[in-house]
């Protein structure tokens, strides 16, 4: 359970802060930077600047917490602090913190003088078991969420277990979205073992499943042509709610939290449209629902709602785009759903 090979890079478990250590000393580059938020350089960056001290000549770019952060002013702000601290086309950046981290990161290096390498040391939960793997990078524009990005791999990924202890439960949750949803699409039995689980603390078993499920499904279609779209089940209206949130709550609600109410919406709309059944959507929307908190959902928002679902970057032709369940373990990509059966699916939740 060390290391899962994936398209042309290593992802690393056990000891896999010493793995970095090893990756920078074999590496061969002329400098490297650590781009962290203040959370992380509270809490984690501490214990990498510790292995990493005496390595050479590094510097250390900090922004702030936060989905705000991943838009084109923060992402100029690293290119500059790049170009300040003289960073050249053999420099290293090196990702350490959560899911905007690894996304604003990996898209300042990949486009950076056309692109210099990159690493991911994940730090919560959901950018280790999503974020951190399969080459997406990205940043959002008018909060919609990663509309501009590249499809470009890191030369490696550290997950560091040690790390999970330092977050809230909230954003442990946050991440057991994302891995339920890898058992919902692809594997019945892991669904089960995870209900059968703490999922308040994951394992490392179910972590390291989790990454190999998404992993096998990035390796077979990286640029999302075909089944990798499966990974969006629970995205197109969840992303929706996560924006709409983010604009108006003052305590928005995060990813994981965002997703798990598309997951049981989609998964209602799997129960009218591709035969899910009657039992698999009760169980999912038992499973969500004592997970995670009711969120109030008012039907003057439904038009809102769908003005963000109309920009989702997996729509065809202007029509909105849904990976639907046909049974638990086992999915359908590229749904048409029409605005009615959207706003029965919202309906659905708001009257559990």
């Amino acid at each position: 359970m060390d290391t899962i090979q994936s398209d042309n890079y290593p992802i690393y478990f056990n000891n896999s802060i010493d793995e970095l250590v090893n990756f920078i000393k074999k590496g061969n580059y002329s400098r490297f930077f650590v781009l962290t938020d203040e959370h992380t350089g509270v809490h984690c960056l501490p214990i990498v600047k510790s292995k990493i001290e005496g390595l050479g000549d590094y510097d250390l770019i900090e922004v702030n917490a936060g989905e705000e952060s991943k838009d084109i002013d923060f992402c100029i702000g690293v290119w500059k602090m790049l170009i300040d601290f003289g960073a050249d086309r053999k420099s290293l950046l090196i990702n350490l913190g959560g899911g905007v981290i690894t996304d604003l990161g990996g898209f300042a290096a990949s486009t950076f003088k056309r692109g210099i390498d990159f690493v991911h040391v994940p730090t919560t939960l959901l950018s280790q078991v999503d974020a951190s793997v399969g080459g997406k990078t990205g940043i959002d524009i008018d909060s919609i969420k990663n509309i501009i990005g590249t499809f470009t791999q890191p030369k490696a990924v550290f997950i560091e277990y040690d790390f999970l202890k330092t977050l809230p439960a909230r954003q442990i949750l946050s991440g057991v979205a994302e891995m339920l949803k890898h058992g919902l699409i692809t594997d019945a039995a892991y669904w089960n073992q995870l209900k059968a689980s703490d999922l308040k603390n994951p394992s490392a078993e179910l972590i390291h499943r989790s990454v190999e499920i998404k992993n096998v499904i990035t390796i077979e279609d990286p640029t999302e042509k075909g089944i990798r779209k499966a990974l969006n089940f629970g995205h197109t209206i969840g992303h929706a709610i996560e924006t709409n949130s983010l604009i108006n709550d003052q305590d928005p609600l995060s990813h994981g939290e965002a997703i798990a109410i598309g997951m049981i919406c989609e998964s209602y709309l799997a129960y009218k449209k591709t035969g899910l059944s009657t039992e698999d959507l009760n169980e999912i929307t038992q499973v969500f629902s004592d997970l995670y908190p009711r969120y109030t959902i008012s039907e003057s928002s439904f038009d809102t709602l769908f003005a963000i679902m109309q920009k989702d970057k997996k729509n065809q032709d202007g029509k909105i785009n849904c990976t639907l369940l046909t049974r638990i373990g086992q999915c359908n990509i590229d749904n048409i759903c029409t605005e009615p059966e959207l706003r029965e699916s919202l309906l659905y939740y708001i009257n559990l």
